[in-house]
């Protein structure tokens, strides 16, 4: 995503153009420096500049000729009311154009755009009980104490709406999880989650930081430091085990909760891209990598040839190491190490898909199809 000086694009500017116009202030100096201004010289024809495919363009400044198919055109002045607009989003599309004077385009992401208009529109602060878009309270008013998520710590801050986890979600399912969640209060040195009980919640951090620790021979070894925006609990959920670590808040914080049916229903359904044997060979046959997550005496003993082997309580340490431009299939020995390595990576915007059944349930496919144990 490419940034611009946010100096350079001014909230007047934003407000003058559509569908930016419908946003509120905090959420234009957000999408701000993500808009990039680019001047362009008289005779340019700003159509062929394959550079800007998947982005919605606006001229702001300077006059521009639209020509169509059916052979008629028209001058779009920066500015304008027509100029509002993006060029050729609404209505008929221009088959070229060509810049009269030297001009000046703004340009953003129609993605990034369209995500944040999504999640604005659902996620609207709501004041009466009943209502839906706002995450409630924990308390008996959940329905009165809606909350506004555009005005939180950046958990639902432009940066993290575009990527990973909640880009990922299909549109249908954010109003849902904005209901759902759940407004919790905590203190620090509060135990959120206790390693070897049953897991029951996914948390989001609002506010507030917390220390991720595991107890091995009789000692506890710091994994983590978690901060607003970071997300905690998945790994005995999709595993449908025990916690393996405690998390203690290491200050006073508010945490976003979510159970574990709504969980799996809304974030590991959408997430969780599984793929056959056959579909993973072909994927890794165009360029896909295995990932193994199991322990290295496992990998050792029997891994998919080629597989890197990173075992799943070393998944976040990791993520520097892996490329964010590959695809990588996750596979583990039954399935439930790999569908939580393939959630946290997808959560970080990594390409990565779970084998369906694991190695276990895969044995005949491995055996007949070439990719076998090393």
């Amino acid at each position: 995503m490419q940034m611009s000086d946010p100096e350079s694009i001014g909230m007047d500017m934003l407000r003058q153009l559509q569908p930016f116009a419908a946003l509120d202030s905090q959420r234009l100096h957000e999408l701000a420096p993500l808009c990039r201004r680019e001047p362009l010289e008289r005779g340019t024809d700003p159509s062929r500049q394959e550079k800007w495919r998947g982005h919605s363009i606006y001229l702001v400044k300077g006059e521009l000729n639209l020509t169509f198919a059916d052979g008629s055109t028209i001058v779009l002045v920066g500015g304008s009311g027509e100029a509002a607009h993006p060029i050729g989003k609404f209505g008929l599309a221009p088959v070229s154009t060509k810049a009269i004077t030297d001009i000046e385009l703004l340009v953003v992401e129609e993605d990034l755009l369209d995500i944040m208009l999504t999640w604005d529109q659902l996620a609207l602060y709501k004041k009466t009980p009943g209502q839906a878009g706002g995450i409630r309270d924990g308390g008996e008013n959940d329905g009165a104490n809606s909350t506004d998520w555009r005005k939180m710590s950046g958990l639902f801050a432009a940066h993290n709406l575009t990527r990973g986890i909640f880009a990922a979600l299909p549109p249908a399912h954010i109003d849902q999880l904005l209901q759902r969640f759940r407004r919790i209060d905590v203190r620090r040195g509060d135990k959120v989650v206790l390693q070897g009980e049953t897991g029951d919640y996914y948390y989001l951090i609002e506010t507030g930081r917390c220390q991720v620790t595991r107890m091995v021979g009789g000692a506890s070894m710091t994994l983590a430091d978690l901060q607003p925006g970071d997300a905690f609990g998945e790994e005995a959920l999709l595993a449908d085990t025990t916690r393996n670590a405690n998390v203690t808040m290491n200050t006073d914080g508010i945490l976003l909760r979510l159970d574990k049916q709504d969980f799996i229903e809304l974030l590991r359904a959408p997430l969780l891209q599984t793929l056959t044997h056959a579909q993973a060979l072909q994927r890794v046959a165009a360029g896909a990598v295995w990932l193994d997550v199991r322990f290295a005496a496992e990998y050792g003993y029997d891994c998919i040839e080629g597989a890197l082997n990173i075992p799943l309580d070393e998944i976040r340490q990791a993520y520097s190491a892996l490329d964010p431009l590959k695809e990588y299939i996750v596979y583990c020995q039954s399935g439930r190490r790999s569908s939580a390595a393939t959630f946290l990576l997808a959560k970080r915007g990594f390409r990565a898909s779970l084998l369906e059944g694991g190695l276990a349930g895969n044995l005949g496919a491995r055996n007949n199809k070439g990719a076998q144990p090393s």
